[in-house]
């Protein structure tokens, strides 16, 4: 059988497993989670064992420390990897919930109601954890699940999904509806996104070009979050020592994530008093600077910011700078480079904070808090699938409700159309 055989029987498969999954009961759902979270406790060795077989093979192709770092797994990970399975099975489940009803004139008593989206393709790099993640967000929401991670995982995402699989095999429930690639061939991948007959949705998690190739070629509807150029504007009325506070944290405490700040918009009226605080505080953290022409006669060190400076997503300690006349010019930066991930305001008058919310074009906007709080986990979801930078159908960390749509249901009594 050829690969492209393979992929399509793998999608086939999963699609009719998909109907079983949607009748699945709460408590049926949950159970199963809760034992897939004990067998991955349970075969934690097994799993070690494959996961350096990944490890010996990354070292000798020369992978970086942090790319052997994000792909290794021990009794911790595997620990933490078991328990984000069991948050998943504690969350509400979305299924079956009736989001609104009402009347009509004729007495049709006219409704929606969650239903799961059928399955789900998830094509991911580098770490493991995903697997399992991935797997419950999913399950959890009655969806069939295909997972295909990177080649350097192989072995590690192999285990997990068999552990996963068999639990699935005990309670009756069709083991088709997780699915794993077992291949690392980019044929593979490339037959996945033409299944369009079979998968509802694609979700493709890591850099830039893995996104971009993933919506290039897919012909199913793909999640698309290219990058995080997370801004932030320090209002004029803005709190000093809550600025610089949040602005540390943003910049600082993961700066290889999606939700680090990126860019920095200053007021023209604090420039002068702020400016030499907070570039103070950010070089003695080792933090480059990169400012226009305004910010560097407050910070003479910074270096000159370029064009592409403005659009940069740096991962790393490098932030842009820039003083604004106004709100209007902030906001207008921000619609203009940002990447509609997420964006934030230090600011003590109300007005502004409202109109920075209603105007800024991005999937999360916060006021006087950090960035860093964009993620699922944070924001009370439990956990997320990945962050969605488009407005269909979904928009920002994305939980359990975004792996669900709506039908109409309607009650009647009788009634027909005139």
């Amino acid at each position: 059988m050829s690969i492209a055989e393979k992929i399509r029987t793998i999608a086939e498969d999963a699609r009719q497993a998909s109907f079983a999954m949607a009748r699945l009961s709460t408590v049926v759902k949950n159970d199963l989670l809760r034992a897939m979270a004990d067998a991955l406790i349970a075969n934690a060795d097994a799993i070690m064992e494959e996961n350096r077989q990944d490890l010996e093979k990354g070292e000798a192709k020369g992978l970086s420390g942090a790319m052997l770092d994000r792909l290794m797994l021990d009794e911790k990970r595997i620990a933490a990897m078991s328990d984000g399975v069991r948050e998943v099975a504690a969350l509400p489940d979305p299924v079956g919930e009736v989001t609104k009803m009402w009347k009509r004139p004729n007495d049709l008593m006219v409704g929606k109601m969650r239903i799961p989206l059928g399955v789900i393709a998830i094509i991911y790099e580098a770490r493991p954890n995903v697997t399992a993640d991935a797997a419950a967000l999913c399950l959890k929401s009655g969806n069939s699940v295909i997972l295909r991670g990177g080649s350097e995982a192989i072995h590690s995402n192999v285990a997990i999904s068999r552990v996963l699989r068999t639990e699935m095999e005990k309670a009756g429930i069709p083991a088709a509806a997780l699915a794993l690639v077992p291949f690392p061939e980019r044929e593979g991948v490339l037959e996945l996104l033409r299944q369009e007959e079979s998968i509802d949705l694609v979700i493709p998690r890591g850099g830039e070009s893995l996104i971009r190739f993933v919506a290039e070629h897919s012909k199913i509807p793909v999640i698309k979050h290219y990058k995080g150029v997370c801004h932030l504007f320090v209002d004029a009325t803005a709190d000093y020592d809550m600025a610089e506070r949040i602005i540390v944290n943003a910049k600082t405490q993961r700066p290889g994530v999606c939700n680090a700040l990126e860019t920095l918009l200053i007021h023209k009226d604090v420039a002068e008093t702020f400016i030499p605080r907070i570039a103070a505080t950010l070089a003695g953290l080792g933090v480059e600077l990169r400012g226009d022409d305004c910010f560097r006669q407050f910070a003479p060190l910074a270096r000159r910011a370029t064009e592409d400076d403005w659009h940069a997503e740096y991962l790393e300690l490098i932030l842009a700078c820039r003083v604004v006349d106004d709100l209007d010019e902030a906001v207008s930066h921000i619609n203009r480079y940002g990447s509609l991930h997420t964006e934030a305001i230090v600011t003590r008058d109300y007005s502004s904070a409202q109109r920075f919310i209603r105007e800024v074009n991005s999937s999360c906007v916060l006021v006087n808090a950090s960035t860093r709080f964009a993620d699922g986990n944070q924001l009370g979801l439990g956990a997320e699938i990945g962050i969605s930078t488009t407005k269909l159908h979904s928009f920002g960390p994305m939980g359990l409700e975004d792996l669900t749509t709506t039908k109409f249901i309607v009650y009647g009594e009788g009634q027909v159309r005139g």
